[in-house]
């Protein structure tokens, strides 16, 4: 037989740890976002910083996995959150074309 890990993965301290640094992450993403749209709507460098911090998250995220991954916890939610975090980037990468366009 294989040694295995562990297939319960509820945990709901480590879920709302992973769940608590995504809200932080957006809401930093969305405090930039606001920035960007009140002062610079044309300005790329500013409209990068958008999703700039949403990678930097998501890779955050990822570095609490690895740990998390080495310590034998409980790792999967972490890396949901990094994940989400990387999609939503991606989404986000619109912003900066759309900024621009706008020249």
């Amino acid at each position: 037989m294989t040694d295995d890990v562990e297939k319960r993965w509820d945990r709901p301290a480590a879920f709302r740890a992973a769940a608590s640094y995504v809200g932080v992450v957006v809401a930093i993403a969305a405090v930039v976002f606001v920035v960007y749209a009140l002062t610079a709507k044309t300005s790329v460098v500013a409209a990068s910083a958008v999703p700039a911090a949403l990678f930097l998250g998501g890779l955050g995220a990822f570095g609490k996995t690895y740990q998390v991954w080495k310590a034998k916890g409980t790792w999967v939610q972490w890396q949901g959150a990094g994940w989400f975090l990387l999609t939503l980037m991606l989404v986000c990468l619109s912003i900066p074309g759309a900024a621009a366009m706008a020249e």
